[in-house]
């Protein structure tokens, strides 16, 4: 049989293995992306915590091995391949504790990403201008208040396009957990391929669906990302330099009585 035929066999005769292997990808690239990003986002306020003269010195000493921590966890995480880091948490904690592996695949995900999302959302919050962390100072909010209420919202806007290519390098990276017997896409392939000894017509068509989900993916979130902007045809109502501004104004006002 040639290459194509050796798909067409391959895919009839594994199709529900690669389905499931392709469902595995997906809940450990999503679960692991929001976690990380909910670990990054608790990293990168924590670290753009504020200090001043004011600042009560076991405050400052406290936050400062806090941030000491999370700056090791940072650089051990983004300065080690996931594979490594999956063999020893998995053999070395997961395995005497009998966790079930997707589980510890998620949280092996989770905790990778969290590396790299936090300085992504700490770039976000670092982009948003000084004068709005002032404006809510000066109305009396508290850190944890301006970063929800005032610089968040703007932030996660901002860095929705590094998230995404977060989740989609997930799906990819995932691949390497095969090495903890996680039945994901590669794990599926490596099956059936080795059933026949053809292992190229299988990593084929794991190729194929690996580019199909990230493929999707990607124009799902421009698509998010879009909506997240607004629409660019928009008058701001007050605008001294827009002479249709106060025609705005004076509708808004109107429809409001």
């Amino acid at each position: 049989m040639n290459l194509f035929e050796w798909i067409v066999k391959l895919w009839e005769e594994n199709w529900e293995l690669f389905l499931n292997g392709t469902k595995n990808t997906l809940i450990m690239a999503l679960v692991g992306t929001i976690m990380g990003f909910l670990i990054g986002l608790i990293i990168a306020i924590i670290r753009t915590i504020p200090t001043s003269k004011n600042t009560n010195i076991i405050a400052k000493v406290l936050l400062k091995a806090i941030n000491f921590i999370l700056n090791a966890y940072i650089e051990i995480i983004r300065g080690t391949p996931m594979m490594v880091q999956a063999v020893i948490i998995y053999y070395s904690l997961f395995v005497p504790m009998q966790l079930d592996p997707m589980i510890s695949a998620i949280i092996i995900i989770s905790f990778n990403t969290g590396a790299y999302m936090a300085e992504i959302v700490r770039g976000g919050i670092i982009s948003i201008d000084k004068g709005q962390f002032e404006g809510a100072r000066a109305i009396g909010m508290d850190h944890v208040q301006t970063m929800f209420h005032v610089v968040l919202p703007q932030a996660i806007r901002n860095i929705m396009p590094s998230i995404g290519n977060e989740f989609v390098v997930n799906i990819k990276d995932s691949s390497v957990l095969n090495i903890i017997a996680i039945t994901e896409l590669m794990f599926v392939a490596k099956q059936a391929g080795g059933t026949y000894a053809k292992p190229v017509p299988a990593y084929i068509i794991t190729a194929v669906i690996y580019f199909i989900l990230t493929f999707t993916v990607t124009r799902i979130l421009r698509l998010v990302e879009k909506k997240l902007a607004g629409s660019d045809s928009y008058t701001i109502c007050g605008s001294q330099s827009d002479p249709n501004a106060e025609i705005h104004v004076k509708k808004a006002k109107e429809e409001f009585r």
